[in-house]
């Protein structure tokens, strides 16, 4: 299961870097062709935003897969075993109710702009809404997940917070 994740990351990680990519390369090319021809590709700017919307959710989900998105964990270091274990399931009580709440409201968008259409692409605009489900859906379970790993596999709230890096091993359980 965990070989099976982390080829899933490393192919949204890949899948990011050729948002990027293209993003890059449509913008630089419409660049290009407005100021040397006056005239540019309509719809790049459409595909480019939803590029960087959707490398944007994407990337979200990879930090918080790895726990880096911004934590100030002064106040965690200074507290108890116990306390450390109250303030930590908080947070992820609090991540999943906020990812539930991005969830049923991108459902309810994506819902309502159903028949929609970009102008230039004719692309369904509830695809742009659905990276809210898929964020939302994605970060609450690896927020339970964390969850799990605290209270079944007994791993310490330090070893959870602390991104870990390619081969590091987690710190031992307190």
């Amino acid at each position: 299961m965990k070989q099976f994740l982390n080829t899933l990351f490393k192919g949204i990680e890949i899948l990011i870097a050729v948002f990027l990519a293209v993003m890059i390369l449509l913008m630089f090319m419409n660049v290009v062709l407005r100021y040397m021809f006056s005239k540019g590709f309509a719809w790049s700017e459409e595909v480019s935003r939803m590029c960087f919307i959707f490398l944007t959710y994407l990337g979200a989900i990879v930090a918080a897969r790895e726990n880096r998105h911004l934590l100030i964990d002064s106040l965690l270091n200074r507290l108890p075993k116990a306390g450390k274990i109250i303030v930590y399931t908080l947070i992820q009580v609090c991540i999943i109710w906020l990812m539930i709440t991005l969830t049923r409201g991108s459902w309810a968008l994506v819902q309502q702009n159903w028949n929609d259409n970009w102008v230039a692409t004719k692309f369904p605009t509830w695809l742009i809404w659905a990276s809210g489900l898929v964020t939302g859906i994605s970060i609450a379970v690896i927020s339970a997940s964390n969850l799990f790993r605290l209270f079944v596999k007994k791993e310490a709230v330090l070893d959870l917070i602390k991104a870990l890096e390619e081969g590091d091993k987690p710190m031992s359980v307190e």
